[in-house]
């Protein structure tokens, strides 16, 4: 008995706390949430599961400051691919990212979201309106 009274009590504060939450907190869940999936099934082959890259030959996705720093080009290389020199983290890359057009703008901004906010990233939401005027602007 005690135990289906502790059991009823946490699934309610669970459930009271997940309504606590703003409307921005559980946007930014969906998307975040999405993007991990993306994640996996697009970039984690390449990029690592812990966004580490492969040595000299991928980047990694850990250099919050170069995210932060082309979060406006972010979605354009997600969308079109990378080709070049890279550097990040002090360190040059050269090679190609293959692009992800088959990758709706929701699906970008999730994935980027995600990517952002992971890895010892702190960026925040990255939203379908963000992607769609960044989209606009690749070269």
């Amino acid at each position: 008995m005690k135990l289906k009274f502790i059991t009823g009590i946490s699934l309610l504060l669970i459930v009271l706390a997940a309504s606590c939450q703003s409307d921005e907190q559980m946007e930014f869940n969906r998307y975040y949430s999405g993007g991990s999936v993306i994640y996996l099934a697009h970039c984690q082959n390449c990029h690592g599961e812990k966004g580490e890259g492969l040595q000299a030959l991928i980047p990694p996705l850990t250099d919050a400051a170069y995210l932060k720093n082309n979060k406006t080009s972010l979605a354009c290389y997600v969308k079109n691919g990378l080709k070049g020199k890279i550097t990040i983290s002090s360190r040059t890359f050269e090679g190609e990212m293959p692009a992800a057009d088959d990758l709706s703008p929701i699906e970008i901004a999730k994935v980027l979201t995600f990517v952002t906010n992971s890895f010892g990233n702190k960026t925040g939401l990255i939203n379908l309106q963000q992607v769609q005027a960044n989209l606009e602007k690749c070269h």
